[in-house]
């Protein structure tokens, strides 16, 4: 079956789009990717959809024609992505602009895109609205790539964690295959930031011309503060015990003011503030690591868009010593920039054929859920 997988992270960045062919049932699945591209947002639109993450108020006609204008342009994704064959479904995540984990009430989630329109749009059917299936059965809504990393990314002999840095960062930990009951010891949950505290230094410190530090270029010039970033590090959410998780609604604008005022007596350059704020990063994926883990990795794969960054990189095969080798997910077959988008073709694959998509005991949701809501265009 050809398919398509869209979605924007927590960078919003842009619409990462896979068309991809899917064969076979439930855990046995073979998956090619044919295309992958991304497609980034106006930056009206980008800027409108951030203002909106960091609890800007809008009326419901600006929310509804918000709504409207992202369906459009992951439909607009949809039609550009397909390499001269029909697809058959969309897998559409949309675009997170808010995310309350549960505590003592349900949590709640909200993606803007709604995929009847994407539907009506492309005349493809198309499954989205992923995660409040899993958030009704009491689940965390996150992460959900995680079954995905189990059927497509466990070794027969090697422990692995499959660490995505986008805008947050969310791990996935992966038993050998030739462990008993292997699929069901899989673990996930959301490390902390991952490139959004950096992206938002550099949006501020170059007046949005530049959105990224573009391989860690700038934060390699300057020197981390180990100070600083163990004092950051006592935040309560690093204490929290999977499952959790967690998105820009605390690792936000204000979140990088607050440290930015705990830097000031520090007197750091603007490269070592940089390459701080990468280490601390880096420092949270290791001590949920050390914390977290039933026991340390043999290999990490990095995927997103914290992969294309080498400095990144060499700090956290750094802080996890060499006993663990970080590699990317390209390194064994699976495309970083859209295994996201990937993820989400299965699911709506899964959806489909009527296969769970979640993982109770990473979400913590109290039974298998299907995922996602299907919507057929009306031809």
């Amino acid at each position: 079956m050809y398919c398509i997988g869209l979605i924007s992270g927590t960078s919003v960045d842009g619409i990462d789009a896979a068309f991809v062919e899917i064969t076979g049932n439930g855990f046995d699945l073979q998956v090619d990717l044919l295309q992958g591209e991304t497609y980034p947002y106006s930056p009206q639109l980008r800027d409108k959809i951030l203002a909106v993450c960091a609890g800007h108020p809008i009326s419901m006609i600006e929310f509804a024609e918000l709504d409207d204008a992202i369906a459009v342009e992951f439909a607009t994704a949809a039609q550009k992505i397909q390499t001269g064959y029909p697809a058959e479904i969309i897998g559409s995540h949309g675009q997170t602009v808010f995310h309350r984990p549960p505590t003592q009430n349900m949590g709640y989630t909200l993606q803007l895109g709604r995929g009847a329109l994407i539907a009506h749009l492309t005349g493809i059917q198309t499954v989205s609205n992923f995660r409040v299936a899993d958030m009704a059965a009491g689940g965390q809504g996150a992460p959900l790539v995680s079954k995905i990393d189990v059927c497509l990314l466990s070794h027969p002999t090697l422990h692995r964690c499959i660490q995505n840095i986008g805008g947050i960062g969310n791990v996935t930990y992966l038993p050998p295959r030739n462990v008993p009951h292997w699929e069901t010891l899989a673990y996930g949950w959301d490390t902390g930031p991952g490139n959004v505290l950096i992206d938002l230094a550099i949006q501020k410190l170059t007046q949005g011309k530049q959105t990224y530090d573009a391989d860690g270029q700038w934060a390699r010039l300057g020197k981390p503060c180990d100070e600083l970033v163990q004092n950051w590090l006592n935040d309560e959410y690093f204490q929290i015990h999977p499952p959790k998780s967690t998105g820009r609604e605390l690792f936000s604008p204000s979140y990088l003011e607050s440290c930015w005022k705990s830097a000031q007596p520090y007197n750091l350059s603007i490269s070592d503030w940089l390459a701080t704020l990468t280490e601390f990063t880096v420092a949270s994926i290791a001590l949920n690591y050390r914390q977290f883990l039933p026991q340390m990795s043999d290999e990490v794969l990095v995927c997103g868009g914290g992969s294309r960054n080498s400095y990144l990189k060499e700090r956290l095969q750094y802080r996890l010593g060499e006993k663990c080798q970080v590699l990317t997910t390209d390194d064994v077959g699976l495309n970083s920039d859209f295994k996201e988008a990937i993820a989400f073709a299965v699911l709506a694959y899964w959806r489909l054929h009527d296969f769970s998509g979640n993982l109770p005991h990473v979400t913590g949701a109290k039974q298998d859920m299907l995922l996602g809501e299907i919507h057929t265009p009306i031809l």
